[in-house]
């Protein structure tokens, strides 16, 4: 785990220089180096919060941060390899520490590799398992923690935990058994932890993107499942930010619980 500078010289709880519903809070964003997580941040950023950036690849969080930090945003910067437990824990630890607060969770980072049962390679398996599965059950953990404080003492009333899922989550296709078998997961375990915290002020959200261009559907095998779906008619990562950004956004007695994005031409 790498820990940058917060920059601007400000805690995240501490008055921003311009407005927004957001205002004061702090937003953790896993696999914001690039595609949905990227533009979730700027997203929320742009309603006033202050970001905790997660990814491996530091110099895409640094320009990215430098991004938000331009718009008058403090944001920290956090490398980690979400496939550890123990860095998916302390990335947590880590964004409240230099944030001094946590508001928002959005577990965004994931993995998918395609391939039939027969054809797919376990060892792709077993990533989007840590990745899919287990990441955001260890971030969800130890983020519980702070979102209910803040949740019982912040300005909002609420907190918000968001899992970005899939279609692929709702509905299997030859070619993604794996990977939509991890999907399956995160929407399970969402709704329970979901019964387990809503009284308590925690909202959590499922958002099930269809076919987005990112850069991790950029492989030929992976947009196979499109079936024949031309690349154009896709979604884009602002389109699911938007998504996650209207969950977030809703007053304290409204919990919208899950959002499936597909393109219009998508028909499964």
């Amino acid at each position: 785990m790498t820990d940058m500078n917060i920059g601007n010289d400000r805690r995240a709880g501490s008055a921003a220089p311009s407005d927004g519903p957001l205002s004061g809070c702090a937003a953790l964003v896993t696999g914001a180096s690039s595609g949905i997580g990227a533009a979730t941040a700027l997203a929320l950023a742009r309603e006033g919060a202050d970001l905790a950036l997660v990814a491996r690849r530091t110099d895409r969080l640094e320009d990215l941060a430098a991004t938000l930090r331009k718009e008058g945003r403090s944001c920290a910067v956090l490398t980690a390899d979400l496939q550890s437990a123990a860095q998916a824990r302390q990335c947590v630890e880590d964004a409240v520490e230099q944030c001094g607060r946590l508001d928002v969770l959005v577990n965004n980072a994931g993995y998918v590799a395609a391939g039939t049962v027969e054809e797919s390679d376990p060892e792709a398996w077993q990533r989007m398992i840590a990745l899919n599965i287990e990441a955001v059950l260890h971030t969800s953990r130890q983020a519980l923690p702070h979102l209910l404080r803040t949740a019982s003492e912040g300005p909002r009333g609420v907190a918000d935990l968001v899992n970005v899922s899939s279609v692929g989550g709702r509905v299997a296709r030859p070619g993604n058994s794996v990977y939509s078998a991890t999907k399956h997961a995160v929407g399970a375990f969402s709704e329970a932890m979901r019964q387990e915290v809503t009284a308590r002020g925690v909202r959590v959200g499922l958002v099930e993107p269809g076919m987005t261009v990112t850069e991790m559907t950029a492989d030929n095998r992976t947009a196979t499942v499109a079936r024949g779906m031309a690349r154009e008619s896709w979604l884009h990562p602002e389109d699911i930010a938007r998504a996650i950004a209207f969950m977030v956004l809703q007053p304290a007695h409204a919990a919208v619980n899950e959002i499936m994005v597909r393109p219009t031409a998508q028909e499964h």
